[in-house]
């Protein structure tokens, strides 16, 4: 039962640590890509 448990904790942890990871390292462009067919043309008015 010992070892179950230890099993979930490093599970657990390895999701935690994921999640971090992706949410604040990863660079966005990676996660999202680029953007195709911006409606703004190219002086980048910042509407989306």
């Amino acid at each position: 039962m010992e070892s179950f448990q230890q099993i979930l904790v490093y599970i657990t942890l390895a999701v935690a640590v994921g999640y971090l990871v992706w949410k604040f390292l990863l660079p966005k462009s990676l996660i999202y890509g680029k953007k195709k067919g911006s409606k703004c043309g190219q002086d980048n008015c910042g509407c989306s």
